[in-house]
């Protein structure tokens, strides 16, 4: 059976469980119950994770990402993390996790986009900054053979049906779209087959809105 560990923010939250449910004897899916956050944050605490929820060093693939909480502006600031710092941390966490990792296949999911006019004046998102941002990691894995998954690309016309607020697919929708998007990357990737997650009385896992955080 195939071994997957999913890294990433709360967009990871989002779809996680699904995954696991739809790839259930095809594949062990493993993932914290921790918001993995912006990038250096993924760099502290991916070897603590490991250990601490005890995922397996044979892992086949690692699905990860990092970048709506680098790319955040805070009352008025600029990006969180600044851009030559970002790009400084996207390969050393893909270092890191080839380290912890050895035999794993590497695919990094670019940001997601937003839906700017939802974001709140004190927090706030622009698809511009999300679009160079994720131009500069793509940049900087491309001397690697990490795979590229671009869901910004997939995700930059979906409505508002498919999100509770500007960045969360945590509807019935969003879930199946991000679940669904992810699931056929890993497929391909690792050649099996998924199950259909049916979302009625579909039960994610239960995170609390300070873990999701903003």
């Amino acid at each position: 059976m195939k071994k997957i560990i999913l890294i990433g923010d709360s967009t990871r939250m989002g779809y996680d469980k699904y995954v696991k449910e739809a790839l259930e004897g095809a594949a062990e899916v493993y993932y914290a119950p921790e918001n993995g956050r912006y990038a250096l944050n993924v760099l502290r605490f991916a070897h603590d994770w490991k250990n601490k929820y005890e995922w397996p060093e044979d892992a086949d693939l690692v699905y990860w990402n990092a970048g709506l909480w680098d790319v955040i502006e805070m009352f008025g600031d600029e990006p969180l993390v600044p851009v030559d710092c970002y790009a400084n941390a996207i390969p050393r966490v893909d270092k890191r996790l080839r380290m912890l990792f050895p035999k794993a296949k590497m695919v990094f999911a670019t940001s997601v986009s937003v839906i700017e006019d939802r974001c709140g004046p004190n927090f706030k998102r622009r698809n511009s900054v999300i679009e160079q941002y994720n131009e500069v990691a793509k940049k900087a894995l491309s001397a690697t053979d990490t795979v590229i998954h671009d869901l910004y690309a997939l995700t930059k016309n979906t409505g508002g049906e498919y999100r509770t607020d500007a960045v969360h697919f945590y509807t019935d929708l969003g879930r199946e779209l991000m679940g669904g998007l992810v699931l056929a990357e890993l497929t391909k990737e690792l050649g099996i087959d998924a199950a259909e997650v049916k979302l009625v009385g579909f039960d994610p896992e239960k995170y609390s809105a300070e873990n999701v955080g903003y």
